[in-house]
């Protein structure tokens, strides 16, 4: 893996039919670092993320490292669908990555044993997936994630379908994984946003121009108690509503 980095969204365009998604926006996200990316549903929040992961071609503007370099060989990406292949277990699942590079699949299967314990699916390694719940292929789906060694990784709600419990735990065990890595997350939840980011982004309500980025000043992952959390989700969850005032207070 290599030194982590972090990416530069210069004029970024991009128009869906005759609704503009984004218009010239531009967004800095530290290398080594938690972004999470907040706004309301059908605002662009997901688009943005496959324009990073290079899945979707922007109208214009660029996309780029610190270094310049090509981001796509570095990022591992974890879309909102499972994506889970039915006809292989939650083991295979875990491990496409190392099968579609046709890697050493051993060279892997200690971590692979240690991520099923630590999601709660040891004993469905070998299940498909038409008999797991949803909760349970998500967690199939971040056990792959993590395994992938990416410096940069992208996540679009990977605990959106997981009792409160298990999402706790799952932050947790994802925070702990990636440290030292650029992790952009992309959710509905201030939050799980609060508690797990270095800075939080907020995509402007009615404007495809403006994003607003917030440097916390404690360091996650912050308890739900803490007392930045309490000052900061008033205002982080009345700028997602309306936009009318900026999420850092007075």
């Amino acid at each position: 893996m290599t030194s982590p980095s972090g990416i530069t969204l210069e004029q970024v365009s991009l128009k869906l039919g005759k609704h503009s998604v984004f218009r010239d926006l531009s967004l800095r996200l530290a290398g080594c670092q938690w972004h999470s990316l907040l706004g309301r549903s059908g605002i662009g929040k997901s688009s943005l993320l496959r324009i990073i992961a290079g899945l979707q071609r922007a109208d214009s503007g660029k996309v780029y490292s610190d270094e310049g370099a090509p981001l796509s060989s570095r990022i591992a990406y974890m879309a909102q669908d499972d994506g889970l292949l039915p006809w292989l277990t939650a083991r295979q699942n875990i491990q496409l990555g190392p099968r579609l590079r046709t890697e050493n699949l051993q060279d892997s299967d200690r971590q692979v044993d240690e991520l099923l314990d630590r999601v709660g699916l040891s004993p469905w390694a070998d299940a498909l997936p038409a008999v797991l719940s949803g909760g349970m292929r998500q967690r199939v789906a971040l056990a792959r994630t993590l395994l992938e060694k990416r410096d940069i990784v992208l996540m679009d709600e990977p605990f959106s379908r997981l009792d409160a419990i298990t999402r706790d735990e799952l932050q947790g065990l994802s925070f702990e994984l990636l440290q030292g890595r650029t992790v952009l997350l992309v959710t509905h939840d201030p939050m799980e946003a609060l508690r797990l980011s270095h800075v939080l982004h907020v995509l402007e309500p009615g404007s495809p121009t403006s994003i607003q980025s917030m440097p916390l000043e404690t360091q996650p992952q912050r308890a739900i108690d803490h007392a930045e959390i309490a000052t900061l989700l008033p205002a982080v969850w009345q700028f997602m509503k309306d936009g009318k005032r900026t999420p850092v207070p007075a």
